[in-house]
Formats: C-alpha cells, structure tokens, sequence
C-alpha cells in the first residue's frame, strides 16, 4: 500500500511540475521582431501568426510628471501646459470662437468579478485607467492669449462616460456611451444653459468592452459615431455585436441610424479630409496574435465598407482562431491605407488645416497613440504626424513624431498617455493627456 501511494504522490509531483512548466511557457511574452517603423506605413510587414492563450501583458505603470517635466518635442517647437488638474481628459473639441471643450471620462462601471475581471481590473488600474469617471464635459477658454486656460468651468454635468463631440450650426451634440444626445448651442456660455434631446440609442449592452463612441460631423450636418466590438474576436457570439465594430450614421432631423461601414474592431478617432466628404478613421485591431500582429491602422471609410472584422485583417489575411465566415467574403474585404504599428492603440485624430507648425506637418493627420498594454517592448505613447498627397491619401513615407517621452526610459512607467489632439484657433495643436490630467498646447518655439 505504501509503494501504490509512493507512486501515486511521485505521479503527482510529476503532473505538477509540467503542469507548471506548461503554464511557464504560455505565460511568456511574445517578443516582438520588428520594429514599429517595419510595422507601419502604407505597406508593413504582416508577420507570421502566433496564436496566444494567455495574452503578452506589459503594462507600465501610471505616475505623475514631475513639476516642470514635459513630453519631447519635435525640434524648433515648444511645449507647454495649456490646462492642468483635470479628470482623465479624453477628447477635445475646439469651438469657432476658440473655446476648447474638453470629455473628462473613463469607462462606465465594469463587472470585475471572477479571474477575467480581476486580471482587467488591476490591470487598468496600473495604466491609470479604471477610476470613477467625472462624467462631463469642461470648457477652458484662454482670454489673454497667453496660451493657457486661466478660466475652467463644468459646461455640461450628469453624463455617462462621454467621448465624441460635434457642432452642427447652433447644436452641439454629446455621444455618451449609451445615446446619442443633442444640445442647444450658444456661443460664449460658460455652462449649458439648455435641456439635452436623446436623438438615438447606442449600442452599450453586453461588457461595453470598447465604450468610447467618437463623433464626426458631415458637412451635410449628418452624424458618424465610431462603435467598438464587444469582444476580441467574437468570442461572446455574434449577436452581441450588432451595431458593433462599425461606423454608424445617424440623421438628426429623422433620428434615422444605420450602419456605414462594418468589420472595423474598434473605430475611435474619427475626421473628415479637409473640404471634402470623405470619412477617415484610426482603429485599434484585434489581440492575442502575438506581438507583431494586427497592425492598427488609419483607413478611409466608404458606404459599406467592411474591413473584415472578425475573419479577417489587413485586406484579407484568414485570423485562423475564428470560424470560418459563412458568406466568405474575403475577397470584398478593404485594405487600409496605412499601418500606425502592432497595438499602438490610436485614439483621436486630427487633420492639419490651420495648423501653424511649419511645412513639416502640413497637409495630413496628426494622431494621438495611447500606448501598448500587450507588446513586449512597448509601443506608442507617442503623437505622429502622417503625411498626405495633393491625392487626398497617405504618402509612401513613414510617421513624423511630434510629441513623445510620455514613456520612462526604462519603459517601466508613464507620466501620461496621449489621447487626443486638435488644431486650436491660433494654429497650435493641442493634447489630451488622460493619466497626465492636463491638455498640452504645441507652438511655434519663440
């Protein structure tokens, strides 16, 4: 009886250690090998799939700039804190007459029982993400010229996670993660004096595991909201997508939605080319793949695009963890026009029209990368300048940085993570920065 136990226990110990072994190696990072810069541009390297049941987790964690500390700078420009002591500052919007209006929100309450939700919970607490959101909107106004908002007020209270805002002749409309709301507008108010109108419902059931709803307005007046998937790779069932992984259109004067473009993982910032109708957007893809894949990318979006979210990516590469697509639409998925590099995570955008900061970042998009949580390294945590042709359409020619070092040298913490960026009325360029609290204001040196 003893020699069965003794076996029984070794046969044990065994199972143990290669169990252990096992979960050692599977709990490894995937080591990047390309760079950031052979993982972007127009035409990027698609690196060979490595499928993962535990995702590379490399989170820095969260600090504070130091007093007197900024980003870096592109040389022969400067930067500065144009307003500070905010409440994770997510997107901006710049009103006609120069006011900024700034979405102070973090993610609506999320479930963080069991392992998943725990993982996620601390997770995001590390990245200074995760807090009790303020839910509003804030107005900061720069009177002096000085390049600093001396005055800061609540503009609109009592919201729910806020993201995208658009202004469309004297209303200004506000995308909470769950609807779509309308308010009357008027020019030099310090706080909304108006009653908000629900013009249409948005998809925010199941985890709302991609809550921001950014907003772009036509110039026809109609409305596009960017809607990120509920899953990874639809996992949770396709029917808890619907309205997901899109673009929408919504018109106000019917309160009509429908979808404009689908297979888009997570569409976030959203812009239109200057002086046209044509839609631009920057998207956060799919994870779990390995370090080098999917690139996230920047893409004109067409009336019923599909750009192959879940089964495919990057014009029509098979993702082989999804079932096969019933219709088998591979060969009508759409390629994006440029590659901004594997798990940047790009989140707002910009064109450059009016921007005074010399020749160098004329004529294209400056966009705000909030950084890698599943890289090994890192990547993003920067603001990159992608250049245009007189064709409307990205150049052959890799991102120009504008701001960085929001990353320690070490890449083991973060002073902040860009998360927006705008064109001011005086021709700066403006930043979120959501774990910083402050927005930074880019000028001319001198």
């Amino acid at each position: 009886m003893r020699k069965i136990l003794k076996y029984i226990l070794i046969a044990l110990l065994l199972v143990l250690v290669v169990g252990g072994i096992i979960l050692y190696v599977m709990s490894r990072p995937d080591v990047a090998r390309f760079s950031t810069a052979e993982l972007s541009g127009r035409v990027p390297v698609m690196a060979p799939q490595d499928s993962q049941t535990i995702p590379t987790m490399n989170v820095p964690e969260a600090t504070k700039w130091p007093a007197g500390e900024a980003p870096r700078v592109a040389a022969g420009l400067r930067v500065e804190r144009f307003a500070e002591g905010l409440a994770h500052p997510r997107t901006i919007f710049v009103l006609p007459n120069g006011d900024v209006l700034v979405a102070e929100s973090e993610s609506p309450p999320r479930d963080t029982s069991g392992i998943e939700g725990q993982i996620m919970g601390k997770m995001m607490s590390k990245a200074g993400a995760g807090g009790k959101s303020a839910n509003r909107i804030s107005l900061l106004r720069d009177a002096d010229g000085d390049g600093k908002a001396e005055i800061k007020t609540a503009y609109i209270t009592g919201l729910n996670s806020p993201y995208g805002i658009a202004l469309v002749g004297k209303t200004l409309y506000v995308a909470n993660t769950d609807a779509l709301l309308a308010f009357p507008y008027v020019e030099g108010e310090t706080v909304m004096s108006g009653k908000p109108t629900k013009i249409v419902d948005l998809p925010a059931k199941g985890t709302n595991r991609h809550w921001t709803k950014s907003l772009a307005a036509a110039p026809n007046g109609w409305l596009y909201i960017g809607v990120g998937a509920d899953s990874n790779i639809g996992e949770k069932g396709m029917n808890q997508e619907f309205r997901r992984a899109a673009v929408l259109e919504v018109r106000p004067e019917n309160k009509y939605v429908r979808t404009f473009a689908a297979g888009i993982r997570n569409p976030v910032g959203l812009a239109f080319y200057p002086g046209s109708d044509q839609l631009w957007t920057v998207v956060n893809e799919r994870d779990m793949l390995g370090s080098d894949l999917v690139p996230d990318y920047l893409a004109e979006v067409d009336e019923g695009d599909f750009y192959g979210w879940p089964w495919y990516y990057w014009g029509g590469f098979v993702d082989s963890r999804v079932a096969p697509d019933a219709d088998d639409r591979r060969q009508y998925v759409r390629r994006p026009e440029y590659a901004l590099g594997a798990h940047t995570a790009p989140l707002g955008m910009t064109f450059t029209t009016g921007l005074d900061l010399g020749d160098r970042f004329a004529n294209g998009a400056l966009i705000a990368r909030h950084g890698s949580w599943n890289r090994e390294p890192v990547a993003g945590y920067d603001v990159v300048f992608v250049k245009f042709g007189a064709n409307g359409k990205p150049v052959d020619a890799l991102p120009i940085t504008l701001l960085d070092q929001f990353l320690s040298k070490d890449a083991k913490t973060t002073r902040g993570r860009p998360a927006d960026v705008k064109v001011a009325k005086d021709g700066s360029a403006l930043i979120a920065d959501d774990t910083g609290n402050t927005i930074w204001r880019v000028s001319k040196a001198g």
